[in-house]
């Protein structure tokens, strides 16, 4: 059987801390805690800038103003380009997300074959050990 080898198991441990580092740089570029902050002040920024828009039409339509600051139709093409952006915004977040996952799986995967790969040597060792343990059993018992 296979001994516990320090050298490998030294490697092993290298290889899992890159990964893990890996992961984390990930994670800090997907979104952390400091991308949830910023999301939160983006989407106020946006809430903000819409409601402003929508108060100055009313307000407007409210007080007859004649020639107001920001005319009407003016107003609603900032609020549908602010919509769209958002929109952009949130897609291009959903894709980044999208992608880590694929990442996350595909490592996964690769784990998974890598130990289905050491599984099918450790059958094979252990049916050379068994196949090695009844020849000698068989022999004793003809010599015997």
């Amino acid at each position: 059987m296979e001994e516990l080898d320090p050298i490998k198991l030294k490697a092993e441990l290298d290889q899992f801390k890159k990964e893990k580092e890996k992961i984390r740089q990930l994670m800090g570029q997907i979104g952390g805690k400091d991308a949830e902050k910023q999301d939160r002040l983006v989407n106020r920024i946006f809430i903000l800038a819409i409601a402003m828009l929508a108060i100055n039409d009313f307000v407007n339509h409210l007080l007859h103003i004649k020639d107001p600051l920001i005319p009407p139709l003016f107003s609603l093409e900032i609020a549908v380009l602010l919509v769209s952006i958002k929109i952009i915004w949130m897609m291009h977040k959903s894709t980044k997300v999208e992608h880590f996952q694929f990442w996350i799986l595909n490592s996964i995967e690769y784990r998974l074959n890598d130990v289905a790969k050491q599984l099918r040597h450790l059958e094979k060792t252990v049916e050379k050990y068994h196949t090695g343990e009844n020849e000698g059993d068989a022999q004793d018992e003809a010599t015997g």
